[in-house]
């Protein structure tokens, strides 16, 4: 393709493209000529489509130049331009460069992850035959849709519809009434609307469109998933003084235009929310914007309703209920300016807001803060970029933040808020811990204490509600065959299979594989199959057994897959129509309810016994934040965890509301143990379907890198994962601890290049995860 002439010979106007290919060969931009047609509509940030060897492919424009000397090189140009206002302003792609020197990613895949799905465009080959030769040629697809209304108005001047009445035939009554109903209202109606009311079809619209009377519009209507919701506005409620205390330190800091991060560390029912509101109204009274980051799990109506409630039209939400065309309607929103806050989940951290005031992540312990593919980021992290790019604070609020935080609290890298005490003078809840081998001993083979039951009972007689807590969903954790030992076991991942009992089949959680419910041992055909081990529908069903006439609201994975059914369930119980709420982890945060005065954990131990460093302090953050759903409000709360070590620090601290104990404690292991917060981790995972080979360029990677590390950095590795075949993938993996290694992010990159001929010929997939939060 020839260079493009401009008016001014000397000009050059060039893009610099980042192509949309994920390989870390062409992980950069290429130069590509602006075409003038196109030099007003491209700016930095933009989508285009350009030219990519034998394929058009979609690209991000990084910057834009002027070179004054005529390439040397004939470039290829830009060939459409598909966005007006790009989605990736200054800000993010420099926030893109820095995903991909901090978390060893590529850069596309690190601006992939700041904009809406549908923003990402495919490209799609066509093969078609001309004069018996084929051709084939490549368009770039792209997903953006908007919902359009249709709409009729008059195209003649009101006082004149009499005139044309009169000209129209006599058995024209449709149209007449058509155009009689468009001149009383005098404005133009939604055309649903308007068949539906003159009793017609669209042919009498259209036939009055021949006529030149009227004329269809079609325009644009935002989805708006909160549409059919009403939000009652609410006034910010009184402080108590260590809140007015938190408030002011915070305000301090906007106002002193500085970056600086806080980590609230204040007990279930402090008042966290509250702040975050106060804080927000202060931003927005400045002009400024928020950002609100609340976990997955944790993103109910109501957390939603006391947003819209306080700031109404000016809050956008963001989380993975929603379908694509909203969650790109409401991102939309933000990038036009429509909004001042944002509120969701880890990826609406990436909003595009110009002009940042505050950043806020409530619950900052929860592991679903950081990212599990790539890129490999932790929202905190992020945050914390963005806050010092705009100079302003990051809230970080928990009632059991992580070690690394309060460490760096403790440290003064972070400033320390403290909320000891629970708003309204509500105690926290008292706390029982069951001892189920005692259970076991005294003959209750039953998955209920008799602790937990009789409190269950007591809580029915009042009708109050309760919480019961199991983190594990389906029927049972695995089936063994009595007889040999056989256990289920999915073919194509080194994990047993959980049986479900609603649709009777044994379904792997990692890779989705099932089989229909065992009736005979499959390797000895024995008829002595017995399920272990419970799940929430287990739970469910021992309910109904013992409490003749309880009504259970069961929420887990496998009943909140239907859009709205997780907003359903927890309305159902606000409301009153179940007495207990049964389910996982999406039930032991963000939820209050002034009815709940009784909070079972059913097995305390699920997390403890994995192996994972972190697993005692994921028992104590979980036991803490379940138990404050207990006795929010006037009624006390009760609180009963069954454990089978009921002795381990992470269980009786929790039980004592003592994060301070627990912190020493699990700061003293840590230590002993070399892990976070005294050393940071990077874990290297390799996998591939043949495993001697595996083995063999896993081997030879970690012995090179063993050899460019500083000789205070420890190697562990490689072994086999603690999951050693996912998807019949064999998966092996290597641990980097250290505490100053500068030079690790570049010596990864060039790990990734020396493997690259494994990755891109013979299937090799290798992971790089700085500061992982999973090492299963």
């Amino acid at each position: 393709m020839c260079a493009i002439k401009t008016e001014d010979h000397s000009r050059y106007p060039m893009a610099e493209v980042l192509v949309n290919v994920a390989a870390q060969d062409v992980d950069r931009t290429f130069d590509y000529l602006i075409p003038p047609a196109l030099s007003d509509q491209l700016q930095k940030g933009a989508r285009v489509v350009v030219p990519f060897g034998p394929r058009k492919v979609q690209g991000y424009v990084l910057n834009i130049k002027d070179v004054h000397e005529e390439p040397q090189h004939r470039l290829k140009s830009v060939e459409q331009v598909l966005d007006e206002k790009p989605p990736l302003t200054e800000e993010l792609i420099e926030l893109g460069h820095w995903m991909k020197r901090e978390y060893t990613c590529l850069l596309v895949s690190a601006m992939e992850a700041m904009i809406p799905a549908v923003l990402k465009a495919k490209t799609k080959r066509k093969v078609t035959y001309q004069n018996g030769k084929r051709q084939t040629t490549y368009e770039v697809a792209d997903k953006v849709t908007q919902r359009v209304q249709t709409f009729v108005k008059l195209c003649v001047p009101e006082q004149e519809v009499g005139h044309h009445l009169e000209k129209l035939h006599a058995k024209a009554v449709k149209q007449r009434k058509v155009l009689t109903t468009l001149a009383e209202r005098q404005q133009a109606w939604l055309l649903s609307d308007l068949l539906a009311a003159c009793d017609t079809t669209l042919s009498t619209v259209k036939a009055l469109e021949e006529k030149g009377l009227v004329q269809r519009v079609k325009k644009e209507k935002r989805r708006d998933p909160y549409a059919a919701h009403h939000f009652e506005r609410s006034s910010p409620l009184p402080l108590t003084e260590e809140q007015q205390q938190a408030l002011q330190q915070i305000t301090a800091q906007v106002d002193r235009q500085e970056s600086r991060t806080f980590l609230v560390h204040g007990v279930t029912g402090s008042g966290k929310t509250e702040l975050y509101l106060q804080s927000i109204a202060y931003i927005l009274e400045q002009g400024k914007e928020a950002i609100v980051l609340v976990p997955e799990i944790s993103l109910t109506p109501q957390m939603v309703e006391r947003f819209k409630g306080r700031f109404g039209e000016q809050v956008a939400v963001l989380h993975s209920r929603l379908s694509s065309g909203e969650r790109y309607d409401e991102w939309r929103r933000i990038r036009d300016g429509q909004v001042k806050v944002a509120i969701g989940a880890r990826s609406a951290l990436f909003a595009p807001f110009q002009n940042l005031g505050l950043i806020i992540i409530d619950e900052e312990h929860e592991s679903s803060y950081k990212q599990e593919e790539s890129p490999k980021y932790h929202a905190r992290d992020v945050a914390i970029f963005r806050a010092q790019y705009h100079q302003v604070p990051v809230v970080l609020g928990s009632a059991t933040p992580t070690l690394e935080s309060f460490a760096r609290a403790q440290k003064g890298v972070y400033q320390l808020i403290s909320l000891h005490q629970r708003i309204q003078g509500s105690q926290l809840p008292e706390v029982e811990v069951v001892d189920m081998r005692q259970e076991l001993k005294a003959g209750n083979r039953t998955m209920f204490s008799r602790p937990l039951y009789e409190k269950i009972n007591a809580c029915l007689e009042r009708r109050e509600q309760m919480v019961l807590f199991l983190n594990r969903r389906g029927y049972n954790t695995f089936v063994m065959c009595r007889d040999c030992g056989y256990v289920a076991e999915c073919p194509h991942c080194d994990i047993s299979l959980t049986f479900h009992k609603r649709d009777g089949a044994h379904r792997c959680h990692y890779c989705g594989y099932e089989e229909r419910q065992l009736s005979v041992c499959p390797q000895c055909e024995s008829e002595h199959i017995r399920f272990f081990g419970t799940g929430t529908q287990k739970v469910e069903e021992e309910l109904y057994k013992h409490f003749p006439g309880i009504r259970v609201i069961r929420m887990d994975v496998d009943t909140t897959q239907k859009k709205g059914a997780h907003e359903q369930h927890l309305q159902a119980f606000r409301e009153q129509k179940a007495d207990c709420l049964l389910g996982t982890q999406m039930i032991a945060k963000g939820l209050d309810f002034e009815r709940v005065t009784l909070v079972g954990v059913i097995a305390a131990d699920a997390l403890l016994h994995l192996p994972d460093f972190r697993a005692a302090e994921k028992t104590f953050q979980l036991l803490t934040q379940v138990s404050g759903r207990a006795g929010r409000h006037e009624l006390p709360g009760k609180v009963v965890v069954q454990s089978y070590t009921p002795d381990h620090y992470s269980i009786e601290t929790a039980s004592k509301h003592d994060y301070n104990t627990f912190y020493q404690l699990e700061m003293k292991n840590r230590r002993q143990r070399g892990y976070p917060p005294y050393y940071f981790l990077t874990l290297i995972t390799f996998s591939h379907p043949d495993l001697p080979y595996l083995v063999k360029v896993c081997e030879q990677s970690v012995q090179w890198v063993k050899q460019q590390v500083s000789p205070n950095t420890i190697v562990l590795g490689p072994v086999a994962s603690p999951i050693p075949r996912i998807k019949d993938r064999y998966r092996y993996q290597c641990m980097i601890k250290y505490r100053d290694e500068p030079q690790l992010g570049g010596l990864l990159t060039q790990l990734i290049e020396r493997n690259d001929i494994h990755i891109n010929k013979n299937d090799l997939i290798l992971q790089v995860d700085r500061n992982p939060q999973i090492l299963m």
